[in-house]
């Protein structure tokens, strides 16, 4: 007869807890979800939580009726995303290989002139001229070489890669390996957890990137972003006016709202990459723990 654990006190109040926790952490996005799945006249009533009260995909409809340059948006913005997280992870892992290396030479200079971009950065405008200079303006390339490198990144894969065993390379070079063969055939996949986590930051950051395109690549229509066209749907909703009920009651035409609208997109921009994460999530508590405390 199969026998069941007992549950104690603190075993209720754990689960308790952690039920709580769920909650609160899924209200929102199912708060934004209902919202953008609600009629907009209704949801101007209130009283919308977790489950819409007059289901209509309008919203939908109004923000991919609005912009008929969406879909080459997307295209864009998947495009970025994937050049950009797969040239970051190897430009970063390269660096952080080479710094964890004790026989390199420059190892501490580079390393503090790296921790240094952290702290010190040259602002807006003289970013803005680098960029002109280097004739980036309106190029792709504009979207992949000023993220390449993430001090933040770097550091991390360094620490994970400080704890790795050294027999490896030792035992490597014994057979005659060079140093890219044991960067590409030891390192590399044994690093699998924290390159996962540092795509996913990689992945996270280029997908919601707007201000770039707004700064350097407006004018150019086929560089444009999915962040970007939805950031201007929405600024055109809520330049209307200044007061939400004057705003309503000019989209009532519409059956939409721009806090419906926002609600709907947040959904929009939300989903494709909130879809990575799974497949990322096993990897990404142990990526960004090991080797963060000797």
């Amino acid at each position: 007869m199969k026998r069941f654990k007992k549950i104690t006190l603190f075993d209720f109040i754990l689960t308790i807890c952690m039920i709580i926790v769920i909650i609160i952490t899924l209200y929102p996005f199912l708060n934004i979800l209902a919202i953008s799945l609600n009629n907009a006249v209704d949801t101007a009533k209130g009283g919308i939580y977790i489950w819409p009260r007059d289901f209509t995909f309008a919203n939908y409809t109004e923000v991919f009726g609005s912009n008929d340059r969406l879909l080459q948006a997307f295209i864009m913005s998947v495009t970025r995303t994937v050049v950009g997280t797969l040239t970051g992870i190897i430009a970063s892992t390269m660096l952080a290989y080479t710094l964890s290396r004790k026989d390199f030479v420059f190892n501490k200079p580079v390393a503090i002139l790296l921790v240094l971009t952290m702290f010190v950065s040259g602002g807006l405008i003289p970013d803005y001229m680098l960029i002109r200079n280097l004739g980036l303006v309106n190029d792709f390339m504009v979207y992949i070489l000023p993220m390449l490198i993430s001090a933040f990144n770097v550091i991390i894969i360094r620490s994970f890669m400080d704890n790795l065993p050294k027999a490896l390379e030792e035992s490597a070079k014994m057979d005659g390996a060079n140093d890219f063969t044991i960067f590409s055939r030891i390192i590399l996949p044994l690093s699998l957890p924290v390159i996962a986590t540092i795509s996913l930051f990689l992945a996270v950051g280029q997908w919601n990137s707007w201000f770039d395109t707004y700064l350097y690549a407006r004018s150019n229509e086929n560089l444009t972003t999915l962040q970007y066209e939805l950031m201007k749907i929405l600024d055109n909703a809520s330049s209307s006016g200044g007061d939400i009920n004057s705003q309503n009651a000019q989209f009532v035409s519409k059956q939409t709202n721009p806090q419906s609208l926002k609600m709907a997109i947040t959904i929009i921009a939300t989903v494709p990459i909130l879809m990575v994460y799974p497949f990322l999530q096993k990897y990404f508590v142990t990526g960004l723990t090991l080797g963060a405390v000797k």
